[in-house]
C-alpha cells in the first residue's frame, strides 16, 4: 500500500504547487455582538460559580487570567504579522520580476493580512473581557509586562508601557505604541482610610479632578506610574471608562532609590500640559517642585482625601 501510494505521488506533476493560506474576509471571524454576548455569559457564570464559596477571593485572579488568554493570543498573532512583514520587506528588496517571486510575495501578503485580522479580532475579545473585568473589580486590566495596545481604529482605549513607547519613538514606527494627543501626568501614592466613606470620597475626588482636566484638554492621554494599587489604579480605571489612552512608567528597580526621580524626569520630558498631584511620598513632592520650575501647571490635590491643600 505504502509503495503504491509513493509511486503514484512520484508520478504527479507538482511543478508550481504550493500551500498558501486560504483567502479570508470579515465573515470568517465572530461578529462583535456574538463576542459580547458570549463573554458576558461566561463572565456571569464564572463569578456566580465562586460566589459565597471559599474560592471567592480567588475569582479576581482567575478573571485576570481570562483576559490574559486573549491578550496572549493577540500577541502571538502580532508576532506572526511582524515576521510576515519582515518577509515582505525582504522580498520587495530582492524583486526580480519572476513568477516565483510574485507568488512568494502574494503568499506572504496573504499571511500578513490574515495575521493582522486575527490579531484585531483577539484584541477586540480582550477589550470586551477587560471591560467586564473592570466592571466586576473596579480596576483597569493591564498585563504583567508590556503594553495593552489596540491596533484597530475602533479601539481607542490603550495602556502603553513606557519601554514600548520609547522604543517606538526611537524607531519612528508602530503607531499603536505611540499615543496621540496632549500628555497629562498623574501622580499619587497608596493611602489608608479610617472608613469606607473616606475611601469613596478620595476616589470621587480623583475622578472629579480628572473630569475637569479632560474638559480643559479633550485630547489628553494619561501618563502615570502604572501601580496596581492606590491612586494610579483609580486613575487607570477612570481613563479606561472614558476611553483615554494611558502611558505607564513603571519604576526601574535597578536604579534603587533613584528610580522614582528618574521616572519623574521621563514623564516631565514629555512636556505635559498639566501635572495632577494627589497625596504621595517625597517623589511626588519632587515631581511638583520640578513641574513648577518648568512652568507646567500643577493641579494640586494633596490635601486630606485628595482636596486642595490649605
Amino acid at each position: 500500500m505504502y509503495d503504491s501510494f509513493t509511486s503514484q505521488l512520484a508520478g504527479l506533476d507538482l511543478a508550481g504547487f504550493s500551500v498558501a493560506p486560504a483567502p479570508f474576509n470579515q465573515t470568517d471571524f465572530p461578529c462583535h455582538e456574538a463576542v459580547e454576548q458570549t463573554l458576558g455569559a461566561v463572565w456571569s457564570d464564572l463569578f456566580a460559580l465562586f460566589a459565597d464559596t471559599a474560592l471567592e477571593a480567588d475569582a479576581e485572579n482567575l478573571a485576570w487570567g481570562v483576559v490574559n488568554l486573549f491578550h496572549r493570543a493577540a500577541s502571538h498573532k502580532s508576532g506572526q504579522l511582524d515576521r510576515a512583514s519582515d518577509e515582505i520587506r525582504a522580498l520587495l528588496a530582492s524583486a526580480d520580476g519572476s513568477e516565483v517571486h510574485s507568488s512568494n510575495l502574494e503568499e506572504q501578503t496573504l499571511r500578513a493580512q490574515s495575521a493582522e485580522a486575527s490579531m484585531q479580532a483577539f484584541e477586540h475579545m480582550r477589550e470586551v473581557a477587560a471591560s467586564l473585568y473592570r466592571d466586576e473589580t473596579g480596576s483597569s486590566w493591564k498585563p504583567v509586562a508590556g503594553s495593552r495596545a489596540s491596533h484597530s481604529k475602533n479601539l481607542t482605549s490603550a495602556i502603553i508601557d513606557a519601554r514600548d513607547f520609547l522604543r517606538a519613538r526611537a524607531e519612528r514606527r508602530q503607531a499603536a505604541h505611540s499615543p496621540e494627543g496632549t500628555p497629562v501626568v498623574f501622580s499619587g501614592g497608596r493611602m489608608r482610610f479610617d472608613s469606607d466613606a473616606d475611601g469613596k470620597a478620595y476616589a470621587d475626588n480623583i475622578w472629579a479632578t480628572l473630569d475637569k482636566v479632560r474638559d480643559a484638554v479633550p485630547d489628553l492621554y494619561l501618563v502615570h506610574g502604572g501601580d496596581g494599587k492606590g491612586a494610579d489604579r483609580l486613575a487607570a480605571s477612570w481613563a479606561e471608562r472614558h476611553e483615554v489612552q494611558q502611558l505607564t512608567f513603571a519604576l526601574d528597580r535597578r536604579l534603587g532609590a533613584r528610580a522614582g526621580f528618574k521616572r519623574n524626569e521621563q514623564m516631565l520630558a514629555l512636556r505635559p500640559r498639566y501635572v495632577v498631584a494627589f497625596p504621595g511620598n517625597g517623589v511626588t513632592e519632587r515631581l511638583v517642585i520640578e513641574a513648577r520650575a518648568r512652568r507646567v501647571t500643577v493641579v494640586d490635590r494633596r490635601g486630606p482625601l485628595g482636596t486642595i491643600p490649605a
